[in-house]
């Protein structure tokens, strides 16, 4: 039996981090970002990580 819990922990870091960003980016009085081409970088990874997470969520259970 392997324990897949440490394969989390980066993932769940990296999310965090990037949330972060993300809402450091985005300007709510203009409604846009103050870099457009990183918000693009940022978000996509932000939306893999989570997509892994999830995964790795789903088959731990």
């Amino acid at each position: 039996m392997s324990n897949k819990k440490g394969n989390l922990f980066p993932f769940v870091i990296i999310v965090i981090v990037l949330g972060m960003g993300i809402y450091k980016e985005f300007d709510f009085e203009n409604f846009k970002f103050e870099k457009p081409a990183l918000a693009i970088v940022y978000i996509l990874t932000f939306l893999m990580s989570v997509f892994f997470l999830v995964k790795n969520f789903k088959e731990n259970k």
